[in-house]
């Protein structure tokens, strides 16, 4: 697969990194967290990076499948919902994360679940960001994000080879 014009390769350092810093954005909007409902698949690992900074317990998934074939988005499918016990009083304090917004599709099926929820994303594109309350970096909505658990080590030409990526 080559990648597209505006790629943005993300490391694992580089995501921990970002997750924290979601996690200090998060501490200072609210200090009684009651659970996180994270949106599998992409929500999982800065979820259990945020819930370890703000000692949140109680983790939640919401299924949502997507990206079918890891290039477009299509026919959004609901295959697990958040529990009953989180969606009383409309998700109040309740944290939703994910790892981006980029249509804003998804979180638009999951603020409807849970409309009082604070919405977080380690990254947010332009159509996807109205949706989101929290994000640390914005990207173009052209860009494609590659996360760490995406990808896997290769040997890269040098750049005076004329090989960009």
């Amino acid at each position: 697969m080559s990648l597209p014009e505006k790629a943005f390769p993300v490391s694992w350092d580089q995501f921990h990194r970002d997750a924290r810093a979601l996690a200090w954005r998060l501490a200072g909007a609210n200090g009684n967290w009651k659970a996180i409902v994270c949106i599998t698949r992409g929500g999982l690992v800065p979820a259990a990076v945020i819930a370890r900074e703000l000692g949140i317990r109680l983790i939640e998934t919401v299924c949502v499948s997507s990206y079918h074939d890891y290039t477009e988005q299509g026919e959004l499918k609901v295959l697990k919902e958040i529990s009953p016990a989180l969606r009383r009083d409309e998700g109040k304090d309740i944290l939703i994360i994910d790892d981006l917004t980029d249509t804003g599709k998804t979180a638009e099926i999951v603020r409807a679940m849970i409309p009082k929820a604070h919405f977080a994303t380690v990254y947010a594109k332009p159509k996807g960001r109205p949706l989101v309350d929290t994000f640390v970096t914005e990207v173009s909505q052209d860009t494609w994000i590659y996360f760490p658990w995406d990808m896997g080590f290769s040997y890269q030409k040098p750049i005076a080879e004329g090989e960009m990526g």
